[in-house]
């Protein structure tokens, strides 16, 4: 039987004055509980008296919580909000974990305040148990219906590094990493880039074998075991969101080797092949951009001749020989595309993995070849020495906002571009090749004053610029040159994406399900508090 509001107050004041007896009013603590079978009047009564009282009932707790959830899925929202608010209340002992589960599948809500509501009661509870709390959030994503689980991971991703210190005990750290890794098993792309994000937060994960321990979760994720179907778009996606994500774990003490060796030994020969999972997305720049940061971090590598073979082999592929001379069957043809922005990460791989066989370009290639990627870099260094002399006079002088318009950004990073190759092709020209010369590859950020000063000087090595400008968006030709110059060098060409690189995924996993990223089925089970 519902009750009323007189009888609410009345049995309320019966509890509020028995002090140390109120154990012994348990019929007036039912009255409270029949108060969610009332009007709106009695239902906000119940759930602001509901919990007040909760813990001198333990025998009545089920039926509490029970009356409690009722009101949380009220369809007037300010009764569920009064009732989310108070359910913190209910979160001691053994029932934490189930007030925790609870608020987990209240994030489900369309209603913002209403969702604000649960995200705050979690956090409370979370200061108070944070393991038990988490039981109930993973059980979620674990077992819960789609929408929930999405969001919970959301709340973790987010909420987790605003957690104070004593809290993220060791042992909590622990428990957040065993249950994402069951996680793990079966996650969509987006998924996959929040869960690296919760682990990446943790202090834990902070040292090199936390960071080792990181890369063997995204090496499994990757399926680096099966070779590359480059037509297979979700297989092609799922290899670019792994390399982005185990990218910031690289360092000399973190090795990057498996990663680099797969996209020697699969991405590199199916180039040409890749099909991009996002139709705006140059595939070809994105894998050689992501093998061109991953290289400086690469170990002891098995196979690393064949590897800077293919390497070579596609480097040959971006360099074009000269055109032939006067009256060679090409002579009248259009001259050869340069293409810079894939031959700067070419390049640069190249050279850091050729640091590990200096000798491949002297004892590993025939004389023949040799002198073949000579004349190849020969002519390249020709066309880039045009182009340089061009940018540096277009931005000779210009600092602050003038090198802020689209114009001088495009002009800034094709320098950038530009003088890393010139780098990289001195080193190679050495007798024996050199692999001493350092370059800041043209997408990573730098300082402004750096970029100022590399414009604003009239005369600069290519060592000093090559280090010196910003990565910005670039288009897909720089203005032609002055045909009165007496060598007429090849066109150039840059990719209209080198400024939007980017580790954070683009677009979930779409495949079938199973170990590792998959499409999801809709896991509803209704509620199951």
């Amino acid at each position: 039987m519902a009750a009323t509001v007189e009888e609410l107050y009345r049995n309320y004041g019966i509890l509020a004055d028995a002090k140390e007896d109120l154990s012994t009013h348990k019929d007036a603590y039912q009255v409270i509980l029949n108060g969610v079978k009332g009007g709106p009047k009695e239902k906000r009564l119940a759930a602001q008296f509901i919990p007040k009282f909760f813990s001198s009932f333990p025998e009545l707790a089920d039926a509490a919580i029970n009356a409690q959830l009722d009101l949380c899925e009220d369809e007037d929202v300010s009764i569920r909000r009064q009732a989310i608010k108070e359910l913190p209340r209910f979160a001691s002992g053994e029932n934490l974990p189930r007030v925790a589960d609870i608020l987990t599948q209240l994030l489900q809500t369309d209603d913002s305040a209403e969702f604000n509501q649960v995200t705050t009661a979690l956090i409370s509870i979370f200061k108070i148990d944070a393991k038990g709390t988490l039981g109930g959030l993973f059980s979620q994503i674990l077992q819960g219906e789609d929408i929930v689980r999405e969001r919970a991971i959301k709340f973790l991703s987010t909420k987790l590094k605003t957690m104070p210190d004593d809290t993220m005990t060791k042992e909590v750290e622990d428990f957040i990493f065993t249950e994402t890794k069951k996680v793990l098993e079966d996650v969509t792309g987006e998924e996959f880039v929040l869960l690296m994000r919760i682990l990446s937060g943790l202090k834990a994960m902070q040292t090199v074998s936390g960071r080792q321990q990181l890369v063997e979760l995204v090496v499994e994720q990757a399926f680096l075991e099966q070779a590359l179907n480059p037509a297979d778009t979700d297989s092609v996606d799922r290899l670019l969101q792994c390399t982005r994500q185990a990218l910031p774990l690289f360092s000399k003490n973190v090795h990057s080797t498996r990663f680099v060796t797969y996209f020697c030994q699969y991405a590199l020969p199916n180039l040409s092949l890749l099909t991009s999972p996002v139709a705006e997305l140059d595939i070809q720049l994105e894998v050689l951009k992501l093998l061109a940061e991953m290289s400086p971090f690469c170990g002891d590598m098995d196979k690393l001749e064949v590897n800077l073979k293919m390497l070579f082999e596609k480097l040959l592929e971006f360099m074009p020989l000269p055109p032939e001379e006067e009256n060679g069957e090409n002579a009248a043809n259009e001259e050869p595309k340069l293409q810079f922005s894939y031959v700067e990460c070419l390049l640069f791989s190249f050279h850091q993995l050729g640091k590990k066989l200096p000798d491949f370009l002297i004892d590993k290639i025939s004389a023949e070849n040799l002198k073949d990627f000579k004349i190849r870099l020969q002519y390249f260094a020709r066309g880039l020495q045009v182009y340089i002399r061009q940018l540096r006079v277009a931005l000779q002088g210009k600092a602050g906002d003038a090198l802020k318009t689209e114009e001088n950004k495009i002009k800034v990073v094709a320098l950038k571009i530009t003088n890393n190759i010139n780098v990289l092709i001195k080193d190679l020209f050495h007798n024996p090749p050199s692999y001493k010369s350092t370059i800041t590859l043209s997408w990573k950020p730098v300082q402004k004053t750096e970029v100022a000063a590399s414009v604003g000087q009239k005369r600069l090595s290519g060592e000093d610029t090559g280090a010196t400008a910003t990565a910005k968006k670039v288009p897909a030709n720089l203005p032609r040159r002055d045909a009165r110059q007496i060598y007429n060098p090849p066109s150039g060409k840059y990719s209209a994406s080198i400024g939007n690189f980017s580790y954070e995924q683009r677009g979930g996993f779409r495949g079938s399900r199973g170990r590792g990223f998959g499409g999801r089925g809709n896991r509803s089970r209704g509620r199951i508090y």
